[in-house]
């Protein structure tokens, strides 16, 4: 099957011009995948079914929303949920119920937790949990680890280093428009690596300590339990940021599963399918600070997120949602390592069943395999690039159908790979790599 998305790839051309950067996301940009020949924009999303604008049909065997849509696009249940609020009214002068009864529950599932605040996207729920960490340590300094998002108190870290945040998820990201007053706020340690972070907290006066608790990598060697311990030790709020890795591993968070507790925690993404969310839990000397500086939106307020949220978390607790990703996530790790053998691949898979990513390891020329990959597995009606964010949505079926497209396409990479004809058997340019503007 050859599939060709000529309007979605003609509106994407369009739609660069009038909108800077393309997409509102960049994880969404076209030349990400395969420049010239990915579907950028979608009709419907239905499971993992991706209808795009010239009605071809896909399955998604690498996205699902960026990690958004843990129980798959359009879930019944949730958008049950989410219609019954629209009619009752999305926003009111008055508050909406749900918003206690998501704090409830949030408080339910972490023990430790007693407060909550809310907002609408991940990045800028992790710009309140620091201004709220700030405002109750008294100090502007933060030591992070992993990728936090776009807001200032992030991105700063550049400021001293361009190259502070190439470890960190996205490389290449510059601190333009951000003030030069910032510089030495923020200041990056890598995961594991707990001798970096006593550097930090010895030369600097930390207030706050930020933590990916997982991406690619578990935390080794008590890690997290290390961490907390120099937050102690130095009078520093840690948090925790959930927001990728909450739901999929444990429900609640990483952290509940080698028993550490922050001062503060961050979710969004998968928390409420799709739909925008985003929450702020934490210690209630900690959270109470949010009372002592100026945090507050018209939008945290309206009724859809706190429902969405409501409705997929029990929705995961009732399926047990962990367990099932580690099933279907092993199967599809093991499908990708199994055909790397098969066909002779040099391919690295790693992360866990739940977020799992894998690479072409041949130096320079790996990207331009890796764009090759996405445009024969497009051919193929899949959606694919170098791993899964796995769902609920996704069944023992798309796994084999994974199988069959990859025992076409790898043999199709060793052929090109062996002849050095990679890049003439592209029908694009390569795809990029981390940050960079598109013209």
């Amino acid at each position: 099957m050859t599939q060709r998305s000529v309007k979605s790839i003609e509106l994407w051309d369009k739609g660069k011009k009038i909108l800077p950067g393309g997409s509102q996301l960049l994880s969404k940009r076209s030349e990400l995948f395969a420049p010239n020949q990915w579907p950028s924009y979608y009709k419907k999303a239905r499971g993992i079914e991706v209808e795009d604008l010239d009605g071809n049909t896909y399955i998604d065997m690498y996205g699902m929303g960026i990690g958004s849509c843990i129980l798959g696009y359009a879930d019944d249940e949730v958008n049950e949920a989410v219609k019954k609020a629209v009619d009752s009214g999305s926003m009111c002068l008055l508050n909406a119920p749900e918003e206690v009864e998501l704090a409830e529950l949030f408080c339910q599932i972490h023990p430790w937790a007693k407060m909550v605040r809310y907002t609408r996207g991940g990045g800028e729920a992790m710009a309140v949990a620091v201004r709220i960490a700030r405002a109750y340590s008294g100090k502007e300094k933060v030591a992070f680890c992993g990728y936090h998002g776009w807001h200032d108190w992030y991105i700063s870290s550049n400021l001293a280093d361009d190259k502070n945040l190439d470890g960190h998820l996205i490389p290449g990201l510059e601190p333009r428009g951000i003030p030069r007053g910032l510089q030495g706020t923020a200041l990056p340690f890598q995961y594991n690596h707990i001798e970096e972070l006593e550097k930090i907290v010895a030369e600097n006066e930390i207030g706050v300590i930020v933590v990916e608790t997982f991406r690619f990598q578990e935390p080794e060697d008590n890690f997290l339990g290390k961490i907390r311990a120099i937050a102690d030790r130095i009078g520093a709020v840690l948090i925790f940021d959930e927001i990728t890795a909450g739901w999929r591993f444990v429900l609640g968070g990483v952290h509940l599963k080698y028993g550490v507790n922050p001062d503060i925690a961050v979710f969004a993404k998968g928390t409420s399918n799709g739909f925008a969310m985003a929450v702020v839990i934490g210690k209630e000397e900690v959270m109470q600070a949010a009372q002592a500086t100026f945090i507050s939106s018209s939008y945290w307020t309206e009724r859809i997120g706190p429902v969405a949220a409501l409705a997929t978390i029990r929705k995961m607790i009732r399926e047990n949602i962990p367990q099932y990703l580690e099933r279907i996530g092993t199967l599809f790790v093991h499908t990708v390592k199994e055909a790397a053998t098969k066909y002779g691949l040099e391919v690295h898979a790693g992360g866990l069943p739940g977020l799992l990513h894998f690479s072409f390891e041949y130096g320079e020329k790996s990207q331009a395999i890796r764009t090759l990959f996405t445009q024969e597995m497009l051919r193929r009606g899949i959606l694919a690039s170098g791993g899964l964010y796995t769902s609920f949505a996704h069944k023992e079926e798309h796994i084999e159908r994974y199988q069959k497209a990859l025992d076409g396409v790898f043999p199709f990479l060793k052929r090109a790979i062996d002849s050095n004809q990679v890049e003439q058997m592209l029908e694009g340019p390569v795809a990029q790599q981390g940050f960079k503007r598109l013209t």
